[in-house]
């Protein structure tokens, strides 16, 4: 089914819907989650938090493409989870991304009260462009469904040790794109 009528049946309010998102983006939906709070439980918990709160936010809203707007969801809530959690061990892919990629999103203290994330993001996604296609999927796999490196290095036919050099390379070349665009500072 595509996402267009999968909209269309949210619109119509159609329960049949949530469990067309579960058969169709549900793997990838545990994975994002499992990834962010490494427990499974917890993951499917978070996923089932988002499919309600995409029944309740369809309609008035009208996402495109639906699996974007779907993964998002799961990702945002797993996060809030995760730091309502207040985990004191950190073992979970979520803190070890995060604290890659930190360094290159260092703010000044007078930037980062005027700094629009929005701006930022738009920066990131320009700077994505400029890089070659396996730099952009290995970024996005692990920074935004907060993969690890086996797991993209077997989707890109690669080893793991390859992919962490290109994401240390692909980190430093963001922070160097970032500073001279006077997002950051050393």
């Amino acid at each position: 089914m595509n996402d267009e009528a999968l909209v269309l049946m949210l619109f119509a309010r159609e329960e049949k819907a949530i469990a067309e998102i579960e058969a169709k983006y549900g793997t990838r939906c545990r994975k994002i989650a499992a990834g962010i709070l490494g427990n499974e439980h917890d993951a499917e918990e978070c996923v089932n938090d988002a499919y309600m709160k995409i029944w309740e936010s369809i309609p008035p809203a009208k996402p495109q493409p639906l699996c974007s707007y779907v993964y998002k969801t799961v990702r945002n809530i797993s996060i809030n989870k995760k730091r309502n959690d207040n985990a004191k061990k950190r073992c979970c892919i979520m803190e070890e991304t995060l604290d890659e990629v930190e360094n290159s999103l260092i703010f000044d203290s007078e930037i980062n009260e005027t700094l629009e994330w929005k701006e930022l993001l738009a920066l990131i996604e320009k700077f994505l462009q400029t890089e070659p296609k396996e730099n952009r999927i290995a970024f996005i796999r692990r920074y935004w469904f907060m993969e690890s490196y086996e797991e993209i290095a077997k989707a890109l036919g690669t080893n793991a040790k390859n992919i962490s050099v290109k994401l240390i390379r692909t980190r430093e070349r963001l922070k160097n794109f970032l500073k001279e665009r006077w997002f950051c500072y050393e």
